[in-house]
């Protein structure tokens, strides 16, 4: 049977950085606009069943009951069976639940944070993520019907998964020689002693960043990287910087409507496998764009690159290899 997960998170694109910055602010309505039209693409490509994650705003139940009685949408849908708290751990259960009832894939709308939790359940189900937060490097900018026909040929299995779907790279933070948590975009040192707000936007405490990619148009501390020395998504490399006076200064857009000098002691290129030491302590780590990681001038603190992140479909590949193989011609 081919199902599809969605993971809504009603949290995304909401936090500070709509105070300090220009952050674009997604309500939770348009995010059930975007999923009434994700349901909408689902149907056109037959997927049979489709798993919610439940959410504190009841994201899935309300797109759905404002298309009641829709006669395109002839799939069965379910909520997970799961405690709600409000919080990351939501979506990381979600995704590991989705992955046992065997999804062929799984929709997120969120930001870079949305992703990184999902990314810890998911396994090797593949993600098409869709932008709704504020720090958007790693989900996409599209139209989400479109989102759904590509993540119905994926699941129903009309389209092959060799040549659209793709590992993405990933950061490891070790503490004390015991691995603690991971980035899919950035891990930054950032000088604080404690999380607060979470979201980081002030260059003058960045200290170290360590980046799987950065390329053109990225958005937050990974397009510092980007000003330097692009590094696609597929590049088995990553990027260094530390950040401090006595080198040069690079213009970046570090959050949403901030563009700003950053002072730049050191740039390097990282192979895969590659582990970078904390040398700035005590400090917090940052976490693609949230502080998560309080360390103390006695912890031992580093970063490591790999290629084991999550697998990432490629949307517009699935949609042109259906184009290829005449799924959108009618013919009588």
């Amino acid at each position: 049977m081919s199902k599809v997960g969605i993971i809504a998170n009603p949290a995304s694109g909401k936090d500070i950085r709509r105070l300090v910055a220009r952050g674009t602010v997604f309500s939770n309505n348009e995010k059930i606009n975007i999923v009434q039209r994700i349901l909408i693409g689902l149907a056109w490509a037959d997927v049979e069943e489709v798993l919610f994650m439940p959410d504190t705003f009841s994201i899935g139940r309300k797109a759905l009951n404002s298309m009641d009685g829709d006669p395109c949408l002839p799939y069965s849908v379910e909520w997970l069976d799961m405690m709600v708290e409000g919080r990351q751990e939501d979506s990381t259960l979600a995704a590991s639940l989705m992955k046992e009832r065997g999804v062929g894939c799984i929709i997120t709308l969120g930001g870079d944070g949305t992703n990184r939790v999902v990314s810890k359940g998911c396994g090797d189900i593949p993600l098409l993520p869709l932008s709704t937060g504020t720090n958007n490097v790693f989900p996409y900018m599209m139209e989400s019907t479109t989102a759904g026909m590509a993540a119905g040929l994926l699941a129903r299995g009309e389209v092959e998964q060799e040549g659209v779907v793709f590992r993405t790279k990933r950061l490891d933070v070790f503490i004390n020689g015991s691995y603690r948590d991971m980035a899919l975009v950035d891990a930054v040192v950032y000088d604080a002693l404690f999380t607060g707000s979470r979201a980081i936007w002030d260059v003058s405490r960045l200290k170290q960043i360590v980046t799987t990619w950065c390329e053109p148009g990225n958005i937050g501390m990974s397009s510092i990287a980007a000003s330097l020395a692009p590094v696609s998504i597929t590049d088995p490399r990553g990027a260094y910087l530390k950040v401090g006076e006595g080198g040069f200064s690079v213009m970046a857009p570090v959050a949403p409507g901030m563009v700003e000098a950053v002072d730049v002691l050191e740039h390097r290129l990282l192979d895969v496998g590659e582990e970078v030491e904390v040398d700035f302590k005590p400090a917090v780590i940052a976490l693609d764009g949230e502080r998560e990681i309080v360390i103390s001038a006695a912890d031992q603190a580093s970063i490591k690159l790999t290629d084991e992140g999550p697998y990432m479909i490629k949307p517009r590949e699935v949609l042109a290899e259906a184009i290829r193989k005449g799924l959108f011609t009618v013919r009588d």
